[in-house]
C-alpha cells in the first residue's frame, strides 16, 4: 500500500514572537500531529526555493528586498510579519516544500505540504501574512517543465486568493476558483476565473451544496493537475473567519475534493492555507483532515 508524501522542515516555525496573532506553532505541532498518529512516518525535507524559480512569479526587486531584508516599512506592514531571518528562511523554505510535493503529486496522484497556500503574495509584493506565492510559484515552476498542461487552482480558504487570481488573470493554462467569504479580506477582491462570495455565518449543508454544485461544474474542463488550498479558517470558531462551518463539515469538505480529483485521475497538490482558531489543538486537528483525507484514498 503506498504512503502520502507529506513534505515538513523545522524552518516552518519563524520567531515571530509569542503575542503574534499568527499562530506560527502550529507548523511543527501538525507534523508531530501526523507521527503521533501514524498517518506518516517520514517526511520529505525541501530546499528553499531558488531565486529563479520565484522570479518566474515574483518581481526581482521584490524578492531581493525579502533575501536582504530591505523591503519598506509599508511592505513589511502589509505582510505583517517582521522581517527577520528566520521570517525569511521560512517563506523561501515553505515555498520550496510547495514546489517539492507538486512534484510527487505526479509520481503519487497526491502529496501534500505542511505549510502553503500564501494566496495574497502577487508579482509585487505581500500581504496577509503572504511572502512568497507558493502555489503560484510551483504552479508556473510545472508548467514551465512541461509537466502540467492545463491547472486548476480550487481555493477553499476563508479568504479570496487574490494573489493567484492576479499573478494568472493572463494565463489561460491556469483557471483560479476561490469560494470565499464575501465580506472578509481583502476588502477589494481580484477577479478569479470562478469566484463563489459566501454570506456571514453559512452553515455545512448550504456549503457543501455550494462546493458539489461547483466541482461539477469544474468535471467538465480538462485540467491535468490540481493545486487546493485547504484552509480551515472556515470554522465556526475560528478568529478570522466569518463562516459557520462545524468540524464534520470540513472533513467532508476535504475528502469531497481529495476523491473527487483522484477518483479522475487527476494529480493533486494539497497545501495548507489558513487557520486561525481560538482553541490551538483544534485547528491543528482541523488542518489534519487534509492529510487524513489523501492517506484514506492510497
Amino acid at each position: 500500500m503506498p504512503s502520502l508524501p507529506i513534505v515538513n522542515h523545522e524552518d516552518y516555525f519563524a520567531k515571530i514572537g509569542d503575542d503574534h496573532k499568527f499562530p506560527i506553532k502550529k507548523f511543527g505541532e501538525l507534523a508531530n500531529y501526523l507521527i503521533k498518529n501514524k498517518i506518516v512516518n517520514n517526511f520529505h525535507k525541501p530546499y528553499p526555493c531558488s531565486e529563479e524559480t520565484l522570479r518566474r512569479v515574483h518581481s526581482e526587486n521584490y524578492i531581493k528586498n525579502i533575501k536582504n531584508k530591505t523591503l519598506d516599512k509599508n511592505g513589511v506592514k502589509k505582510i505583517g510579519f517582521p522581517l527577520v531571518d528566520s521570517v525569511v528562511q521560512r517563506s523561501f523554505t515553505a515555498t520550496g516544500g510547495t514546489v517539492l510535493a507538486s512534484k510527487l503529486a505526479i509520481k503519487n496522484g497526491l502529496a501534500c505540504n505542511t505549510a502553503g497556500g500564501s494566496h495574497h503574495a502577487n508579482f509585487e509584493g505581500g500581504a496577509g501574512y503572504c511572502i512568497f506565492n507558493d502555489v503560484a510559484v510551483a504552479a508556473q515552476y510545472l508548467l514551465d517543465r512541461g509537466l502540467a498542461g492545463r491547472i486548476l487552482i480550487v481555493d477553499l480558504d476563508v479568504h479570496q486568493g487574490n494573489g493567484n487570481s492576479d499573478i494568472f488573470k493572463n494565463n489561460r493554462n491556469v483557471f483560479t476558483f476561490s469560494m470565499h467569504s464575501k465580506s472578509n479580506y481583502p476588502a477589494k477582491k481580484s477577479i478569479s476565473d470562478l469566484d463563489v462570495e459566501l454570506d456571514d455565518n453559512m452553515e455545512d449543508k448550504q456549503y457543501i451544496k455550494l462546493l458539489k454544485l461547483y466541482l461539477n461544474q469544474l468535471n467538465e474542463e480538462n485540467f491535468d493537475y490540481i493545486f487546493y488550498i485547504a484552509g480551515v479558517d472556515i470554522h465556526f470558531n475560528d478568529r478570522l473567519g466569518k463562516l459557520n462551518i462545524s468540524d464534520e463539515g470540513i472533513k467532508e469538505r476535504d475528502e469531497i475534493v481529495t476523491q473527487n480529483f483522484f477518483s479522475r485521475g487527476i494529480p493533486l497538490c494539497g497545501v495548507l492555507g489558513g487557520g486561525y482558531n481560538k482553541d490551538f489543538n483544534k485547528l491543528v486537528e482541523l488542518h489534519s483532515f487534509l492529510h487524513k483525507s489523501c492517506v484514506k484514498l492510497l
